[in-house]
């Protein structure tokens, strides 16, 4: 890199994979937050008059507020993950900041993870563990926890995109279940090997998709237009043997609706990577035992949260050199 690179500020906001931390530190004056601990949003908008570039994630919460800062010397925001509901866009873009994300390298983990939630749920997985773990097992009994097989099942799936995809392929290669989906607008697949099932079955409503469904699961990016998708009126929707997996953003649950239509036994069950108020987990989805819950583990390999770092550096490294980043947000 040239001198002038080097002499670029970017300041990592989480701490990264080793070999990501080592990449940026080759290129750029960096400066990494070695206490991994989230910033603040004071810190945030001193992170904007100090750095050229920001490596950051979902855990930093870019409100408005934070770009009336005033001499912004940053001019981009790499994102390591794929959705960016945690970025005040608009706000970005007033401050002249432009804003990448890290797409593609996060599907396969992510699809994997929600085939895991729809294992845990349907047969009572975690419930078992936990059964086990207290002591409380006698031995095997002809009817103790049964489940529900996969086999045969309908998956819905909302959201379209390449990890919903994927868990379909996935769903109905592996369990033989029938594909239904529901999306605004059609899939763009660039390669065939990235498409559905040929037999998937797309429905015309939501509403549709809800009320045909054994299982739910959720794959559709945060906006205003999904915000409480999963709400009181739609889970209601849902048949009482059905379950509800989220994978994609925790708002998209209203959790308190979520927490009646559970405790009302309105659904048999719900597995969860990603929460309404994330850290936070709503009190009372903890002491359920028909609901898992994961800590956001849907991208969490060693591969791919390295990928994600290095695509978002190949962003940052495209910006400087005055290219078009690959993965523009926008």
């Amino acid at each position: 890199m040239s001198a002038d690179t080097r002499s670029l500020r970017v300041v990592v906001t989480r701490k990264m994979p080793e070999a990501v931390e080592a990449a940026v530190a080759a290129r750029y004056d960096a400066l990494f937050n070695r206490t991994d601990v989230a910033l603040t949003a004071e810190q945030m908008a001193q992170v904007l008059q100090q750095a050229d570039v920001v490596i950051t994630t979902v855990t930093d919460k870019w409100h408005p507020g934070i770009f009336d800062t005033t001499s912004i010397r940053t001019k981009l925001l790499a994102n390591v993950g794929v959705g960016v509901n945690h970025i005040a866009l608009e706000s970005a873009r007033r401050a002249g900041i432009t804003v990448t994300n890290t797409p593609d390298v996060v599907t396969d983990d992510t699809a994997d993870v929600a085939i895991a939630l729809i294992l845990m749920t349907m047969r009572r997985l975690g419930e078992g563990e936990r059964h086990l773990r207290s002591g409380a097992w006698s031995g095997l009994r002809p009817t103790f926890m049964l489940g529900r097989t996969l086999r045969g099942k309908t998956l819905g799936i909302v959201g379209y995109g390449r990890i919903g995809r994927a868990v379909a392929r996935i769903a109905h290669e592996a369990f033989g279940m029938h594909i239904l989906w529901h999306a605004p607008r059609d899939p763009r697949i660039d390669d065939p090997a990235t498409a559905g099932p040929a037999s998937a079955e797309r429905a015309a409503t939501l509403e549709e998709l809800l009320q045909r469904s054994d299982v739910v699961s959720l794959h559709c990016p945060a906006t205003p237009e999904t915000r409480h998708l999963m709400n009181a009126e739609t889970l209601a929707l849902m048949p009482p043997h059905a379950y509800l997996v989220n994978t994609a953003r925790g708002d998209v649950v209203h959790e308190a609706a979520l927490v009646t239509a559970l405790k009302e036994q309105r659904i048999a069950g719900a597995g969860l990577d990603v929460y309404e108020f994330e850290p936070s987990v709503t009190a009372e989805l903890k002491d359920m035992e028909q609901v898992v819950l994961l800590p956001h583990l849907g991208s969490a390999t060693i591969e791919t949260r390295t990928n994600m770092g290095m695509r978002a550096l190949a962003n940052v490294d495209a910006f400087v050199r005055g290219e078009r980043p690959g993965d523009l947000v926008g």
